[in-house]
């Protein structure tokens, strides 16, 4: 079995090419949707608010809160990644284990992959890139945050710059679906799923 990741900075368009390939009938295992259900949990909602006081709301964390605290700190960023990222590096393992013996590929879709070192985990990682004020305009559009809130989130990320570098393939996302899910398509075919 391949492990092939799909990534990109935020608003990039990882989630679109993710999209594409499961049109073409792979499956995708989804980092983003693991960390959503795991703000679903009540143990982990209870380790969060525990941690940071200010972001409970309810039932539940209040995510806006959340990440303004951590953006404008690096040392509490550090302290919510130490909750989240075992419980993400464990289902990629998972996943890993799960998929050893099968035939063909699996795709994971993950914003943090070279942050969080799992590229080594993969035979071949796709990067989805866009200019960056087509970026920020997706982003501010999507999450309707501000520019400033969008430089916050940007910042902490590796930038797509230096994931282009380490990219097996590069797939610019500024295109209609119909040619993105053509070139994906040529991709999968190529990386010899």
């Amino acid at each position: 079995m391949k492990i092939v990741a799909i990534t990109g900075s935020i608003g990039c368009g990882k989630t679109t090419l993710s999209e594409q390939v499961k049109s073409l009938g792979f499956v995708v295992y989804d980092a983003d949707g693991w960390v959503r259900r795991l703000y679903n949990k009540k143990s982990f909602i209870k380790v969060v608010a525990e941690a940071f006081p200010n972001v409970k709301n309810g039932e539940g964390i209040d995510k806006r809160k959340l990440r303004n605290e951590v953006f404008d700190n690096p040392q509490k960023l550090k302290k919510l990644e130490a909750l989240i990222h075992p419980f993400l590096k464990e289902n990629l393992r998972s996943i890993i284990r799960k998929n050893a013996c099968r035939e063909g590929i699996a795709f994971i879709d993950a914003a943090l992959l070279y942050e969080q070192g799992w590229d080594r985990y993969c035979d071949a990682v796709i990067v989805a890139d866009v200019d960056y004020e087509i970026q920020k305009k997706r982003v501010m559009l999507r999450d309707k945050i501000s520019a400033e809130d969008f430089e916050k989130i940007n910042r902490v990320q590796m930038s797509n710059q230096q994931k282009k570098l380490m990219a097996d393939v590069v797939v610019d996302t500024n295109k209609p679906i119909n040619v993105l899910r053509a070139e994906m398509a040529e991709i999968v075919n190529e990386l010899g799923c």
